[in-house]
């Protein structure tokens, strides 16, 4: 099918292996159109009609032998089963109608009806439901025709009326081949399904992967480039005047520059080989103190503190925590005049709040920050069931405040 050719498979999808797929009987009526002229099967089918009905004419010597002309039947009924996922319409009705013709001809009863039943089958499955039943309710008509009425006048020659009881497993066999077309069908349709809500799946966590890995970068390269831009301000301004400050200045971009590269390579190495352990764990709360240093090496005063009982937070929440605080302070730098911030880590139950505030007005544009850095950090709350709050405070600063959820099962 066009899907599975265009992922690389030729089959259906659960000949990959473990897909959760149909049993192997039922794999050839998972084709459509296109898929090429199933000619193993029909050949077999071919072989199978032609040797049954053999045995059936030596077996009812009351019926027309088999000649040429009944073989020329079976082969044609056979031949027109190699079109049945192309043209599944004129298929089923053009061997219904090979089907009535042989048992017109007096020939004997027998695996001739399998071709109407495969023919039937792919009609169905394939969605022409209305144009099986028609090809099965004319055979039967024209059976119940040729069986009562007829027969005077078709060979064999002195041939009497079929009983009426016979048309009960008639009507069986129509009614089990419509009946198990359709269960395959609606299985198919189940199946389809399946395959649609699994690729959503996949494309889906795709994109929650592709988002939190834009995330990750956005954190460290805005915060380590805000550092190092701050810096480069402060080394150019006293390369001649202060070469000592200017030294400090360039050291602390050589630390900021080299703690970004670092980082950006855990989250490439994630892409690289993916599922795999990460080589260095990710970071938490417990590097708010070098958070702090670095935003001191950029001009901004930070003082933290911690209110309740600190307990172990899951590493997803934790870094959500570290990346909030770490926006925050970087936005603090960026945006806001205030050379000074506040953090606070709230510990309660169930609960941990995170609380940044700075006193200054914004600088050349929203204090807070208005572009992707605020949208990350309302990204990496909502992950969690937390809300996140940003905006001005009644007395001019400026506060970002998190609340994430610490489920207790999810607690070391």
């Amino acid at each position: 099918m066009d899907e599975q050719r265009r992922d690389g498979y030729g089959g259906p999808p659960w000949a990959r292996g473990a897909q959760g797929g149909p049993p192997w009987p039922l794999r050839w009526a998972d084709r459509e159109p296109g898929d090429g002229l199933p000619w193993r099967s029909t050949l077999l089918l071919a072989v199978f009609v032609m040797i049954g009905s053999g045995f059936a004419a030596r077996n009812q010597p009351d019926r027309e032998s088999l000649d040429a002309l009944g073989r020329s039947l079976l082969l044609l009924g056979s031949a027109l089963l190699l079109l049945r996922h192309r043209y599944p319409v004129p298929v089923v009705f053009g061997t219904a109608a090979v089907t009535l013709v042989y048992f017109g001809a007096g020939y004997a009863y027998g695996p001739v009806f399998l071709l109407v039943a495969v023919a039937c089958f792919a009609a169905v499955v394939q969605g022409h439901r209305r144009a099986a039943w028609w090809a099965l309710g004319l055979l039967w008509a024209g059976h119940l025709l040729i069986a009562h009425w007829l027969y005077r006048h078709l060979p064999p020659a002195g041939d009497s009326a079929a009983p009426w009881g016979q048309e009960i497993p008639a009507f069986a066999f129509v009614v089990a081949i419509l009946a198990a077309s359709e269960l395959v069908r609606v299985r198919r349709e189940q199946w389809a399904a399946q395959r649609a809500e699994r690729a959503a799946a996949e494309r889906r966590r795709a994109d929650e992967e592709r988002l939190r890995i834009a995330r990750e970068l956005h954190d460290v390269l805005a915060h380590s480039i805000s550092v190092i831009n701050v810096q480069a301000g402060v080394g150019l301004a006293l390369l001649d005047t202060d070469p000592e400050q200017a030294r400090t200045a360039l050291t602390t971009i050589k630390a900021a520059s080299k703690e970004a590269l670092g980082e950006v390579r855990q989250v490439l190495d994630t892409l690289r080989a993916p599922g795999e352990a990460p080589r260095t764990p990710a970071p938490g709360l417990d590097r708010l103190p070098e958070l702090v240093e670095q935003a001191a090496s950029a001009g901004l005063t930070v003082r933290t503190s911690t209110e309740g009982e600190p307990v172990p937070l899951p590493p997803g929440t934790d870094l959500a925590a570290f990346r909030i605080v770490q926006e925050a302070l970087t936005n603090v730098v960026r945006h806001s005049g205030s050379r000074t911030a506040r953090v606070v880590i709230g510990y309660g139950p169930g609960r941990v709040e995170l609380r940044v505030d700075d006193d200054g007005p914004a600088t050349g544009g929203d204090a807070g920050g208005s572009g992707n850095g605020l949208a990350g950090m309302r990204e990496r709350a909502t992950a969690l069931g937390g809300t996140i709050e940003a905006g001005t405070r009644p007395d001019g600063g400026f506060r970002v405040r998190a609340v994430l959820p610490v489920r207790p099962k999810e607690t070391p």
